[in-house]
């Protein structure tokens, strides 16, 4: 019943190969805009407490974290987390994605409905990539053509596809707080027209097409899983 599965090896490596080359991507367009120094001579945390001020945000901490790009937003516990790059880097790399963060944090503030989505669906978001492909071969096992087995595969895929769906609502997420980073850093006079927000803009768009291949690759996952468990006409249906 199971075996070599060429359609999913060929998934497999392509969504691989796709995370690979925006992965590489980011990074080379982090360490390009760390050479292109900033005329404020702001570093990251400064950039960053500079927006949340101006945005009336006084309750937001700001704190250097370990890791390479590590840097995020805890809407929780209302942190801004800073790689040391980033918390100290006064060029246009440190200065975009720590604006970058700042946008999360102003999303927060103004109750941004894709946020808010996105944050309600993550405990089921998470059980769904994680346990939905196995109930989907538990199904599987069972015989999908049954109609418990069916019912488990089903279930499976419906438990995939929120886990999709928030790789999808994670996009525009993730593009409006750079489009909110890069208006702040013109607008505050942080970083300038040329050069500066030139890099900012390289750093922030290679950053956001990582949530554009998550999406397309959890997508060509939901897909396989779907028809797997029979729902696209192509599932096993082995007793």
């Amino acid at each position: 019943m199971f075996g070599f599965d060429p359609l999913y090896i060929i998934l497999l490596l392509g969504t691989l190969a796709l995370s690979g080359i925006v992965s590489w991507r980011v990074k080379a367009r982090f360490r390009a805009g760390q050479e292109v120094n900033i005329a404020s001579g702001l570093a990251g945390h400064e950039v960053a407490a500079a927006i949340l001020k101006d945005a009336g945000i006084t309750d937001v901490t700001i704190e250097e974290h370990d890791g390479f790009l590590s840097d995020h937003y805890n809407p929780l516990s209302k942190t801004l987390a800073l790689s040391s790059d980033v918390y100290h880097g006064t060029n246009a790399a440190a200065a975009g994605v720590a604006a970058h963060e700042v946008g999360h944090a102003l999303q927060h503030a103004e109750n941004y409905f894709p946020m808010w989505v996105r944050s309600a669906i993550v405990p089921v978001a998470n059980i769904g990539s994680n346990i939905g492909p196995w109930l989907v071969i538990i199904g599987m096992l069972l015989g999908i053509a049954r109609p418990f087995g069916h019912l488990i595969a089903v279930t499976g895929v419906l438990l995939f596809a929120m886990a999709t769906f928030f790789t999808f609502v994670t996009v525009p997420v993730e593009f409006d707080a750079s489009s909110r980073a890069k208006d702040q850093l013109i607008r505050l006079h942080i970083t300038q027209h040329g050069a500066e927000q030139d890099a900012v803009t390289g750093v922030l768009t290679a950053a956001g097409l990582t949530y554009v291949a998550a999406a397309v690759s959890s997508l060509a996952m939901l897909f396989y899983w779907a028809l797997r468990a029979g729902l696209l006409g192509g599932g096993r249906r082995d007793d």
